[in-house]
């Protein structure tokens, strides 16, 4: 006998119950929600967490709403699962993630003075090593892109002041790496590229410019991802351009490609 769906609710715990209650029944009843386990669901779960992304940089807030939606589903979906394994439920998820955020901020719970959002972090980062982190460095995940990592370790260890005090300071250790990194290709020497060192040098230069992008307020994810989708449309746009004039993209010249290159950027 079919269930009849819980209607929409008016309020946020309502709506929150109306989820439980769904992916009870599904649970119970469907055959793929039963076969799934917290490993099953984890690649799911990232492919959730790009498309939500995506829907940010794209400002289309009405994706940004599904999206969270999937992966609100998604977080419901491991802790019934938790539930059932006597480990844990979504009560239990939700009142943890209550007590470390009234415990981080004792400047909103507490007596502690803060000046400004870097004291908020350097609060964190302290507190956090008192319950019990071995590093500054140990709540970066190994799995994270390595763009996104290196982003994370740098304000990892801003937290704590190991930064820098200048952007000038910050531009010229740019300026060294990207030095040694052309070392490494000196067209005028007859010496074979080491291409171990040139790796090692190139991912220098990376880290540092990353370290530029955060300390000037860029996020340097979001600005390769715009980059990637802006080169994306000028190529769509040559595709179509030149499949329009009847040519090959394979047979056409640099020069040919780069006439219609242009008019993308004009578009």
């Amino acid at each position: 006998m079919p269930h009849t769906p819980p209607p929409a609710q008016s309020t946020p715990a309502k709506a929150f119950e109306r989820l439980l209650n769904v992916l009870h029944t599904l649970r119970t009843d469907c055959p793929w929600d039963r076969k799934q386990t917290m490993e099953t669901l984890r690649h799911l779960s990232i492919e959730e967490m790009y498309e939500l992304g995506d829907a940010i940089l794209d400002n289309n807030l009405g994706e940004v709403k599904n999206e969270l939606g999937d992966l609100m589903m998604h977080l419901v979906f491991y802790a019934r699962i938790a539930q059932e394994q006597d480990a844990f439920d979504i009560t239990d998820v939700l009142n943890s993630v209550c007590e470390k955020l009234i415990a981080r901020h004792p400047h909103i719970y507490g007596n502690v003075h803060v000046s400004n959002e870097d004291d908020v972090k350097r609060n964190w980062e302290q507190l956090k090593l008192k319950e019990g982190n071995k590093s500054v460095l140990s709540g970066v995940p190994q799995s994270l892109p390595a763009l996104v990592k290196a982003y994370r370790i740098q304000e990892k260890v801003r937290g704590v002041g190991f930064d820098w005090e200048e952007k000038r300071q910050v531009w010229q250790k740019v300026e060294e790496e990207l030095a040694e990194f052309k070392n490494e290709f000196d067209v005028n020497s007859a010496e074979p590229i080491d291409s171990a060192r040139a790796e090692a040098e190139f991912g220098d230069l990376l880290f540092s410019l990353v370290n530029y992008a955060r300390f000037v307020g860029i996020n340097p994810e979001n600005a390769l991802e715009r980059t990637n989708k802006k080169f994306i449309k000028r190529f769509s746009y040559l595709e179509t351009r030149a499949k329009e004039a009847g040519k090959n993209l394979k047979e056409m010249t640099l020069a040919e490609m780069d006439v219609f290159w242009e008019e993308a950027k004009k578009q």
